[in-house]
């Protein structure tokens, strides 16, 4: 399955009910594996991003679904990556003109 990165910030809803985060991360890895997805890993960073999260999902379609339901419930704002492995990588770069 692609390996999707997802680059989340508070919003002034998340960090008012920061309390509740842990519990909301648990909910959104159920709903993500309800979907398809395969969590592989989550944290808290310092600098530009507040929340990094890294999950394997069947497509691109339910890893944008999956960003867009977590942004609709207000507590972060999402940027999404597509990831390639190293492997894929040396794929891609073989296949250069």
């Amino acid at each position: 399955m692609p390996t999707y990165i997802l680059l989340m910030n508070l919003t002034e809803q998340g960090i008012k009910t920061i309390k509740d985060a842990p519990k909301r991360v648990e909910e959104s890895i159920k709903a993500f594996e309800k979907m398809g997805g395969k969590f592989l890993g989550f944290y808290l960073t310092l600098g530009e991003y507040d929340y990094v999260s890294i999950g394997e999902a069947p497509n691109d379609e339910a890893a944008v679904a999956f960003a867009l339901a977590l942004g609709a419930r207000g507590n972060v704002r999402t940027t999404s990556l597509k990831a390639f492995t190293k492997e894929e990588f040396a794929g891609i770069v073989k296949k250069l003109p």
